[in-house]
């Protein structure tokens, strides 16, 4: 769970960075306009519209562009597009399972690039449940504390129905659970001295699977070339990535 977390925080945060290229707003966008058609096209009444807009929000996407999207969705205007969610499963490099999550267009175009990816990064596409077993939907919230102790906050969280916190430096990493996942994110919204830097429903490996540091910053790599195609939307692993490895995977251009 730890490395799972940590990664997916650093994930976020190299975002930003992401965005100047364009790429991760047309991901943030396909997110949104999925969650308009799912259900409500006003956030308030739809949960996974909310929190794709305030993910979007918080990697600095303009207004316009979320505004575009959700309209788009939900089928108002002449561009409004349809997309469809599809999951691979595969195994990496070193044996840890892993998740890929798309929306798109045509299916046939990104079972092909998802393909491809995967064994020229050492892989080998899974069957379906292969791999899905091994993990379960969970809510992650990362917290950045401004004013506090981080560990006293770490509590709080707990009481107000968290499953799980890690504190890391002036971060607290939160997993809540499915069911409760927006009320515990309301809750510790509340709470003085945050603020939310992201909030999502992912997949969290049950197991993790041992990796050398070979081992693990190929799967590191194989993860990034797959969140680097269009149609990809999220991509998760059970690999056991050590802090370490992280922080020297973090650290290569």
């Amino acid at each position: 769970m730890s490395g799972h977390s940590k990664w997916s925080t650093i994930k976020h945060k190299k975002g930003a960075a992401d965005a100047k290229r364009g790429q991760l707003f047309t991901k943030l966008a396909r997110e949104i306009m999925v969650a308009a058609r799912s259900g409500d096209a006003n956030p308030e009444m739809n949960f996974r519209l909310r929190l794709a807009i305030d993910n979007a929000k918080s990697l600095n996407m303009p207004k316009d562009n979320i505004d575009r999207a959700v309209a788009r969705g939900s089928g108002v205007g002449d561009d409004s597009a349809v997309l469809e969610e599809i999951s691979y499963e595969a195994y990496g490099p070193g044996g840890a399972g892993i998740i890929v999550q798309t929306l798109t267009d045509n299916k046939n175009r990104t079972a092909a690039e998802v393909r491809a990816k995967i064994t020229r990064g050492g892989g080998n596409l899974a069957g379906f449940g292969a791999v899905s077993w091994n993990f379960e939907s969970k809510g992650l919230i990362t917290v950045e504390i401004i004013d506090g102790d981080p560990e006293d906050i770490a509590l709080e969280i707990v009481d107000v129905g968290a499953e799980d916190v890690e504190v890391d430096g002036n971060t607290v990493l939160v997993t809540a659970p499915y069911e409760n996942f927006a009320a515990v994110r309301d809750s510790v919204e509340a709470l003085p001295g945050v603020k939310i830097e992201s909030g999502e429903i992912a997949l969290v490996p049950t197991t993790l699977v041992p990796l050398d540091d070979k081992g693990a910053m190929q799967t590191l790599r194989l993860l990034d070339i797959l969140e680097e195609l269009d149609d990809v939307s999220k991509v998760y692993s059970n690999g056991d990535f050590s802090d370490e490895v992280l922080l020297k995977y973090a650290e290569t251009p």
